[in-house]
């Protein structure tokens, strides 16, 4: 049976490529979609139909879909962590100069000089009026990194090398993200240390409730003369009225960031770039065949991976036939699954069982395929969410 994926936005060909044609169809125009795949397009829950098993964002945040309605319903939501991390880190690179350098006005001023023509009176003038865009150097300075994932691990080794003293702050830093952060990055203790410890912040968090205005009047105000906040994460981050409040009197000195806001375009004190972080040809590239892979993986073996609202699970496949349930994450379930299969005389070859906050996912490796009854006994068990048969045997 032919799978079809609906997509929104323009897709990388080479993520798109990663399904093979002669089982997959892929079209900006589906009624009944296997699964969605998109990069920044707002999905609303309407847009979803009732064929969709899972969804794929080509990037890292998630707040242009619905997730809470995905979690209801049993649709696992994929991003791509880290497939633009190279990109969002080189335009940190550049967030840093800019900030410590007075590359902007000069370039700025260059542009006025259009009516001197001699070489000569050109030089004496760049040499008189230089010294007003003086900077001063990133090395020896202190770089505050609060998020140390795919993008702010890479983001502190960058800074390392560039002579700089790194701290940062991550209460969630996972085992894996750990093992790819250097010895030398320091700790801060909490955030307040990490802000008036820093000559430069630079934030790398998603925004999650915790995270919403999280960098608030009192972080700021606390940060030394001089310092620098860059924010190439999310707007949401930062408490604007605070920003503002900073800028004005002095206690931010520059703020350079990837999110325009109309309060802030035209001060002179912030740099504002237009939401470009992510795009380049070889992060696009990136996020999609990611996107793609996790999609396929999932569609074809139930498997999941980087899932925002499901756990991960990866199940070897073994002869016979595969079952996926989602269930509320309540107990007995599982139970309940394997009584039915025991009362049609199905043996069991491997299964595996997760559980993220209110969903639980199990795949169930079966030696013959269930008949029409069982599913739907499974079906109308309390708790379960949805059951699907996965490879040749499905029904």
């Amino acid at each position: 049976m032919v799978k079809q994926i609906l997509t929104f936005n323009q897709i990388s060909s080479k993520g798109l490529d990663r399904f093979p044609r002669d089982t997959y169809e892929i079209s900006k125009a589906l009624a009944s979609p296997d699964a969605i795949m998109l990069r920044s397009y707002k999905l609303q829950e309407s847009e979803i139909a009732h064929s969709v098993l899972a969804i794929g964002r080509a990037g890292a945040g998630v707040n242009n879909i619905p997730v809470g309605a995905c979690t209801t319903r049993g649709i696992p939501v994929f991003n791509s962590p880290g497939a633009n991390a190279n990109a969002v880190k080189e335009l940190v690179a550049t967030g840093l100069l800019l900030g410590s350098r007075g590359v902007i006005e000069g370039l700025g001023y260059v542009q006025t000089l259009t009516d001197i023509s001699d070489h000569a009176e050109l030089n004496r003038t760049l040499e008189a009026q230089k010294k007003q865009f003086k900077g001063s150097e990133l090395t020896g300075k202190t770089l505050g990194v609060v998020g140390l994932g795919a993008i702010g691990s890479l983001v502190a080794e960058m800074a390392l090398t560039m002579g700089m003293d790194v701290v940062g702050f991550d209460p969630a830093l996972s085992v894996e993200a750990a093992w790819r952060l250097s010895s030398r990055v320091r700790k801060a203790e909490d955030l307040a240390a990490l802000f008036a410890g820093s000559d430069y912040v630079s934030l790398h968090l998603p925004v999650l409730e915790s995270t919403r205005g999280l960098v608030d009047e009192a972080l700021l105000g606390s940060m030394r003369p001089g310092a620098c906040l860059l924010n190439f994460a999310r707007q949401e981050i930062i408490d604007e009225p605070s920003l503002l409040k900073a800028l004005d009197e002095g206690s931010v000195r520059k703020y350079i960031a990837d999110f325009p806001s109309p309060t802030l375009i035209g001060r002179d004190d912030v740099i504002l770039m237009p939401h470009i972080g992510a795009s380049t040809d070889e992060a696009e590239d990136n996020c999609a065949i990611m996107a793609a892979d996790q999609l396929l993986d999932f569609l074809d073996n139930g498997n999941i991976r980087n899932s925002v609202n499901f756990p991960t699970l990866h199940l070897e496949r073994e002869a016979g036939c595969r079952l996926s349930v989602t269930n509320q994450n309540v107990p007995k379930i599982l139970g309940s699954v394997l009584a039915i299969f025991a009362d049609e005389n199905i043996n069991v070859i491997d299964m595996l069982n997760k559980s993220r906050d209110e969903v639980a996912y199990n795949l169930i490796d079966i030696g013959t395929q269930p008949s029409s009854k069982a599913l739907q006994q499974i079906r109308q068990l309390d708790g379960v969410i949805n059951v699907r048969l996965i490879g040749d045997c499905a029904a």
